[in-house]
């Protein structure tokens, strides 16, 4: 059973950084592939990085030039390093695992950790 487990978390204000880090356990198959997704309170899940096994990473619009997703070589622990963070209160990020092709699949889920940004 895969297992992902998020830390890093909290309380931040506007333009400051922070770092996630996800740590994955388990026989992930063909599911090679992590992501980030966040979601503030009332809103959707959204992806906000993702990874592929071989380390090609793409970022989202809102986030791209502040926000880097990496993973360490063995592909079992996953970052977020956040920069520049903007006012967005109350804010779950989740770490995911899946597959990668055209586009971002997730197959396992984390169970998230807050981060609030405000001042």
């Amino acid at each position: 059973q895969v297992q992902l487990v998020e830390s890093g978390g909290g309380w931040v204000q506007p333009g400051e950084s922070l770092k996630l880090s996800c740590s994955i356990s388990g026989n992930r198959g063909r599911d090679t592939a992590s992501a980030w997704y966040r979601q503030a309170p009332g809103k959707e899940r959204d992806l906000v990085a993702a990874i592929t096994g071989l380390g090609a990473t793409r970022h989202e619009p809102a986030v791209k030039g502040r926000f880097t997703i990496s993973k360490d070589d063995g592909g079992d622990t996953v970052f977020l390093w956040m920069n520049d963070l903007k006012p967005e209160g109350k804010t779950m990020y989740y770490c995911s695992g899946g597959q990668y092709k055209v586009i971002y699949v997730t197959t396992y889920w984390g169970r998230g950790v807050q981060v609030t940004v405000s001042s």
